[in-house]
């Protein structure tokens, strides 16, 4: 009786102890570094580097003036990961987006998901809207200029340790003419991780 009671008790601590988690809050500016792989601090340094480079670029500036009191229209595109790991290419767009937004240098168009959901919104109040509020058809903004942009990696490694070097490139393209307005590219993330031996 006395064994079963032991053993019900520490089946109990046991799955106690695995069910609970230890949560620590820590400023948003701390850098942290888990694991080696892709992570916040990187996004940060990434965006502001290229958002730099393409705001004070000659070509964009050129552009901005030959536009005159226009604001140019830029749609985002797709940011592609192909890197070796899972990257979520949608934070670097969207930061990129609101900031350069925010500048009241260009304006922006809803691609993607977005823009398919507002033009299936507006399909719909043409069926089930007053005509007086209805959203007008084929009313839409034009883009001038395209933003895409691709993650990619280079892993270099031996025994225990690797190097971590990542490539992400941007690019402004005028819609109409394929031209390229902007390339930027950003190499700064590096990373040497060293992974513990495994003991035989």
């Amino acid at each position: 009786m006395k064994k079963t009671a032991l053993l019900i008790l520490t089946i109990f601590i046991l799955f106690s102890s695995c069910s609970t988690a230890k949560v620590t809050r820590i400023d948003s500016n701390t850098q942290t570094d888990l694991s080696g792989y892709w992570n916040d601090k990187d996004v940060k340094i990434v965006c502001e580097s290229l958002i730099n480079d393409c705001l004070s670029s000659q070509r964009v500036d050129q552009a901005l003036k030959a536009m005159g009191k226009k604001i140019p229209v830029v749609i985002v595109g797709s940011f592609r990961n192909e890197s070796s790991e899972h990257i979520d290419t949608a934070i670097i767009s969207s930061i990129m987006e609101t900031t350069i937004f925010n500048t009241g240098k260009m304006d922006f168009v809803a691609s993607g998901p977005a823009r398919d959901a507002l033009r299936a919104e507006r399909q719909d109040q043409q069926v089930n809207a007053s005509e007086k509020t209805a959203a007008a058809l084929a009313k839409e903004t034009g883009a001038n200029f395209m933003l895409l942009g691709t993650v990619r990696t280079i892993i270099d490694r031996a025994d225990n340790k690797s190097v971590r070097t990542y490539f992400v490139s941007a690019e402004l393209t005028n819609i109409e003419t394929n031209q390229r307005m902007w390339m930027g590219q950003n190499t700064e993330i590096k990373k040497i991780v060293v992974r513990a031996k495994n003991k035989l």
